[in-house]
Formats: structure tokens, C-alpha cells, sequence
């Protein structure tokens, strides 16, 4: 069987802070033209950031699906219904943050204003919670445990993953055929073993894809899947995934599902990380398709922690390795019944959703979305500001 490095270290959660529009797409009748005070106005007026409850509801939903596995990683191997549900869950919901991250990624332009919210609130927050969590591997585990910020630490990779795609963004939106190279860069990952731990980088190109393909979406395809025919379809396709999964629960390796090694490190020819490649994405496609379909479009009471699940994503993993250290499965057996896996189901959800309120969100501000106005030159930001607002000679276009 397949043992992922570093102990249980899954799938991730873009930054809350990452996953607001770069630039926010125009709606629909915004067509009428502005008068030139008007457009002055607007220019000089400090935008005012207005939050999708679509996208918000579906980054909390997704998060509570991330910390659920994760805490079915120490009870699933007696249960294949229990292998079975992590098997769908990891089919789709790393896709759908990556999705989501390259659709709000599409204004990235290496100005000065980007490059700085990048550094403070991707790398930033990387060099912090590797740091963090290496400590505390070295306080309850592994007093020998190194911190090396080459070679990303369980929930960190993602950090350092969307920091990779998210600066090659401009390559992406200027080459003819983005997705099939991006596909292309992954099959062959998948079949190059001697790539190596640094960066992580087998799990940045293999997700490549996913992220390309969400900076060619518009909005009109996440209105697509919202609609009630797509609903209705999601059911008996999730009911099928379901059956097929606890088929073959006991028959397939996870190590397919983590996109962290080559097909030839998990035991496998090397031409099944060609076929696995392409027959997950589409997978994936469906099953995030299938999930969006069904995140509610209004306000509930969950959408305020839809921005404040880069807290959920990096604390949540304390809790989880902590209870691992402590060995409480190996000290409670009955956490690994049925029962005991429905109680940390639900622990595991109330706990996350705790981690994403608000006043969490406050409280660990110096760490995941630092402002450090102090370590970039404001004249380089002001000069930048000043191009944007400058208006372009007649005929010349951006």
C-alpha cells in the first residue's frame, strides 16, 4: 500500500484572501458607457470589494470536506465505506478550490500591487505555518525534524503550489493552447519519478491543469452548472460514483488521488500515469461539477465563513496531527467503529467551522493576511497606480 511522505498530508484550501477576484468579472447590462467625471470618479474612489455568497458557500463547504477526511485518514482502514467516501470526496474537492483559485487569478499581471498580495498573502503565510508546524512536530513527536522551506510540510504544499501557478499566470494567458500543454506538463510528471520532493513539485504540475483550466472559465460556465437540470443530474451521477467507489475501495491505491508521486513510485507501470492522469481530470471535472451544482447561489448562515477559511485550512491540521500524536485512536478503539465515525465527523466539522469565524480570522490576521506595507517601496506601488490611471494614446491597445 501506498504511504504518503510526512504522515497524513492531503488536500488543501486556497487562501480566503487568494480566492477574491483579482479583477472582478463585469455583469451582465454593465455595458453603458460613463461619462468622463464619472469614470474619474470611479478611478479615484476606493473600490469597494463585493463577495460572491456563491463562491463563499462553496470554499466553506469544501473546507468542511477537507477536515472531515482528514480525520477519516486513522479510522478508514477497517471501514471500505468509510475508504469508499474519502475516495469521492478526494476526486473533487482539491480540484474545485484549484478551479476556483485559476478563475480568480485571471487579473494577475506581475504589477507591483499583485506581486505584494501575492508575497503577503501566499508566501507570507507559507514561511509562518511551515515554521509552525515543523515546531510542533519537533514539541510532541520528532525532536529531530528540520525546517526546510524547499520541502513543503503536510497542509503547506498548497500554500507554496498556488504561489508557483499563480506567478506563471501570464504564460498561461498569452500561449495558444494553455490547457493541453498544462495537461501535457502533467502526464509527463506522472511518469518522471526523479523529479523530486523540492517544492513539492509533482503535486504542482500534476494539479496543473485545473488551474489553467480555471483562467479560461467566465462566468457564464459556473451559471451552467447552477442550473436545476444540472442538479437534478448530479444526483443519480453522485449515487453511481458512490457504488463504484466502494467497489473499488479495496482494489485502487490512494496514492492516485494525491497527484504527489509518479505512477513508477506507487507501484504501477509507467504508461497508467498516462491513463490515470486524463481518466482522473475528467473524474473530477464531473464530480466538481456535480458539487457546485448543489452550493447554494443565496446568503446563509455560513457564507460570512466563506472568508475565513485559509484559518480553517491551516489550523484545522493542528487539531488533526495533534490528535495523532496523542495516539486517541490508537487509546479509543470505538472511534473506530461506525459510531465512533460519525462522532468524529461531526467533531471534525463544528471544529473547522469554529476555526473559520470571524473572530479566529482576527486573531491569526498578522499571519495570514499580514498588510507589511513596510517591506515593499510605495513608489514603486504609486507609479503603478499612475500607469493604470493614465489613459492610452488613440489606437494603441493593452
Amino acid at each position: 500500500m501506498f504511504h504518503a511522505p510526512h504522515g497524513y498530508q492531503r488536500a488543501p484550501l486556497p487562501p480566503a484572501r487568494e480566492l477574491e477576484p483579482e479583477a472582478p468579472p463585469a455583469r451582465t447590462g454593465e455595458s453603458t458607457p460613463r461619462s468622463g467625471a464619472e469614470a474619474a470618479a470611479a478611478s479615484s474612489a476606493p473600490a469597494a470589494k463585493q463577495r460572491d455568497a456563491f463562491f463563499d458557500n462553496a470554499k466553506y463547504l469544501a473546507i468542511v470536506f477537507v477536515a472531515m477526511a482528514h480525520m477519516w485518514e486513522p479510522v478508514m482502514d477497517g471501514s471500505r465505506a468509510t475508504r469508499a467516501l474519502y475516495i469521492v470526496v478526494y476526486s473533487f474537492h482539491m480540484p474545485a478550490f484549484i478551479i476556483i483559485s485559476g478563475y480568480f487569478s485571471r487579473g494577475f499581471d506581475m504589477s507591483p500591487k499583485k506581486i505584494q498580495r501575492l508575497v503577503t498573502g501566499v508566501a507570507v503565510p507559507y514561511v509562518i505555518f511551515e515554521t509552525a508546524y515543523t515546531f510542533f512536530k519537533r514539541w510532541a513527536d520528532d525532536p529531530d525534524q528540520s525546517i526546510s522551506l524547499l520541502d513543503p510540510w503536510y497542509l503547506t504544499w498548497f500554500l507554496i503550489a498556488l504561489f508557483c501557478w499563480r506567478i506563471t499566470t501570464p504564460l498561461w494567458r498569452v500561449i495558444r493552447y494553455p490547457l493541453p500543454v498544462a495537461l501535457g506538463i502533467a502526464v509527463l510528471a506522472s511518469v518522471t519519478p526523479n523529479i523530486g520532493d523540492d517544492l513539492n513539485l509533482q503535486r504542482v504540475l500534476q494539479f496543473l491543469p485545473y488551474f489553467v483550466l480555471g483562467l479560461l472559465l467566465k462566468p457564464e460556465h459556473f451559471q451552467m452548472v447552477r442550473r436545476r437540470e444540472v442538479r437534478l443530474l448530479a444526483i443519480p451521477v453522485v449515487l453511481c460514483t458512490l457504488v463504484f467507489a466502494y467497489w473499488a475501495a479495496p482494489r485502487v491505491g490512494l496514492g492516485w488521488f494525491y497527484h504527489s508521486s509518479a505512477s513508477q513510485q506507487i507501484g504501477a507501470p509507467w504508461w497508467a500515469g498516462v491513463v490515470m492522469t486524463f481518466a482522473l481530470f475528467g473524474c473530477s471535472l464531473v464530480l466538481t461539477a456535480c458539487f457546485l451544482s448543489w452550493v447554494p447561489r443565496r446568503k446563509m448562515w455560513f457564507t460570512v465563513l466563506g472568508a475565513g477559511t485559509l484559518g480553517g485550512y491551516l489550523l484545522h491540521g493542528f487539531l488533526v496531527k495533534g490528535a495523532s500524536y496523542a495516539e486517541l485512536f490508537e487509546t479509543y478503539p470505538s472511534l473506530s467503529t461506525p459510531l465512533g465515525e460519525i462522532f468524529v465527523t461531526v467533531a471534525m466539522a463544528v471544529a473547522v467551522t469554529l476555526l473559520c469565524t470571524p473572530p479566529v480570522r482576527r486573531l491569526f490576521r498578522f499571519a495570514m493576511e499580514p498588510e507589511m506595507n513596510w517591506a515593499f517601496r510605495r513608489d514603486a506601488v504609486e507609479v503603478a497606480r499612475q500607469r493604470e490611471r493614465r489613459p492610452q494614446p488613440a489606437g494603441k491597445t493593452s
